[in-house]
């Protein structure tokens, strides 16, 4: 038995450095790593998110959500479980990155990284080290949608002719009924 060290940033529009250290035993679940996050950081924790096994480039690879989106046992390559997922299980090199994505409206990033193994054993995830201070859980604005400005507007413009395969004439045999 052993205990994992993590690094986890805040990815923040401010681009100032707010990060935990956070120790947790390697036998935890993500569940437990990603309440010690939030919790961490002072969020509520009421939204969904999902982890992403990464690497140096920090690329999303393998997803662990919260809930558990697969249909049957057979369905591979589908997002593991956080309660089900054991962290040693996807330390796959010594500096192992990890992304959070929480809130999937506000869109918060948490970039994790494995900084140090130990055989420390504990009972309880710890917070080692708090630098930083994390901006408020609502205060990143929700886009509505037709909320666009600039360039991305012009997407939405009902004038606009879609290149959708279909003309006039193919429409012509369509009969309107009232109900």
């Amino acid at each position: 038995m052993g205990a994992l060290k993590f690094r986890v940033l805040l990815d923040s529009e401010k681009k100032q450095e707010t990060f935990r250290d956070l120790l947790i035993d390697e036998n935890d679940n993500f569940e437990t790593l990603y309440r010690t996050i939030l919790n961490s950081f002072r969020f509520e924790g009421i939204e969904m998110g999902s982890f992403y096994i990464s690497n140096d480039d920090w690329d999303k690879g393998h997803e662990i959500g919260l809930m558990d989106m697969r249909y049957s046992d057979e369905d591979e390559g589908l997002p593991s479980v956080m309660k089900e997922a054991i962290i040693k299980d996807f330390i796959e090199v010594p500096d192992q990155k990890i992304i959070l994505v929480y809130d999937f409206l506000r869109m918060w990033i948490f970039l994790i990284e494995l900084i140090e193994r130990t055989d420390q054993t504990i009972t309880k995830p710890e917070i080692l080290l708090s630098i930083g201070i994390a901006p408020p859980e609502d205060s990143r604005i929700i886009q509505e949608e037709g909320d666009f400005d600039g360039e991305d507007s012009e997407l939405y413009d009902d004038e606009e002719d879609y290149e959708d395969g279909y003309d006039e004439e193919d429409l012509s045999s369509y009969e309107e009924f009232d109900y």
